[in-house]
């Protein structure tokens, strides 16, 4: 209509365009990524699926700046991101597989580690409580809080992780399988708590083999032979069980 301006489309928190990366495994030649292109905006869940080895792990690695692409550009909100590995916690977070939890310290030192290294302001340091607390809360964490990441399940610590990554409010959470070692309950409980984080306007890339997270996702990534495209969820063949 005459006079009236569009809106103004924010821009991606992520975006990626031909991302290209080739390993060698003795004489043959490994296309981990093959001009991949994605979008992550703000608030929504993408779930990333494939085969085992299909590049989803090298993709997320690629993203976090662990790995360097032999070709294709990355921007950040809008702006070229050379080198994600030079973002904070409170803007990108991540889950491995691996996990990564200090071994020295609980489960609560370990959710806590992110304020710690971003040296937070101490006047909120009752309102980063009240985040630990929470987040331990939600994630049936509170009981085992004192105990060391050895001396709980897989489970528990991959919990823990997912409370480390999420603890700052980051604008981006990045996790590589995070339903992988819960039982069905406590999928279940995974997926509240990212659902609630993409309520409050996370972006969350999940890197994942099971159909019920696929199902909550708001869009849905299928990686094979480094290639990526959209699908439909109702597309995609995902092994786990449906909740």
């Amino acid at each position: 209509m005459s006079g009236e301006q569009a809106p103004v489309q924010e821009a991606p928190v992520l975006d990626g365009a031909g991302l290209t990366k080739t390993f060698r495994r003795g004489p043959e030649e490994v296309h981990a990524l093959s001009g991949a292109d994605l979008i992550v905006r703000a608030g929504e869940i993408v779930a990333l699926v494939g085969p085992s080895g299909s590049g989803k792990t090298t993709l997320l690695s690629v993203l976090a700046g662990w790995e360097h692409p032999d070709r294709g550009e990355l921007c950040w909100m809008g702006r070229p991101l050379p080198d994600p590995a030079s973002l904070g916690w409170g803007e990108m977070a991540i889950v491995p597989q691996t996990l990564g939890m200090v071994e020295e310290l609980s489960i609560r030192e370990n959710v806590e580690l992110p304020f710690r290294l971003g040296g937070r302001d101490p006047s909120k340091a009752s309102e980063d409580q009240a985040r630990v607390d929470g987040l331990l809360d939600d994630l049936g964490l509170t009981g085992l809080a004192s105990r060391l990441p050895g001396e709980v399940s897989l489970g528990e610590q991959q919990r823990g992780a997912l409370a480390r990554a999420l603890v700052l409010g980051p604008r981006l959470l990045m996790a590589d399988e995070p339903t992988g070692h819960q039982d069905v309950d406590w999928t279940r409980g995974v997926l509240r708590v990212l659902e609630a984080a993409s309520s409050d306007g996370i972006a969350c890339l999940i890197a994942t083999h099971h159909r019920a997270l696929v199902h909550y996702a708001d869009r849905v990534l299928s990686i094979s032979d480094g290639r990526l495209d959209e699908v439909q969820a109702g597309d995609v063949v995902a092994a786990g069980d449906e909740l």
